[in-house]
């Protein structure tokens, strides 16, 4: 149980590292963080692979890179979302 909240608040703070990075809001608030940080893990592991310092599950740097580039990707989608609907 234990180990699950400390994953949720270390995928809340690689999201929210990523969205000040990028200088880009992650839509959903401390949710979309969390979820942010998350798939961020699992795209940068798959992509880079398993290196670096590791807390919590989440191998920090890959988790880093993958969380900013979902973050930008996310707030291309729906910038473009926003011009197709005005």
């Amino acid at each position: 149980m234990f180990s699950f909240l400390w994953a949720l608040i270390i995928g809340g703070i690689i999201g929210w590292i990523a969205g000040l990075i990028t200088g880009r809001d992650v839509p959903g608030g401390i949710i979309g963080n969390i979820i942010a940080g998350f798939i961020g893990a699992w795209i940068g592991s798959f992509v880079l692979g398993h290196w670096g310092p590791v807390i919590a599950d989440f191998a920090i740097i890959p988790a880093l890179i993958g969380a900013i580039v979902l973050v930008l990707i996310v707030s291309f989608v729906l910038r473009s979302m926003r011009k197709t609907t005005d």
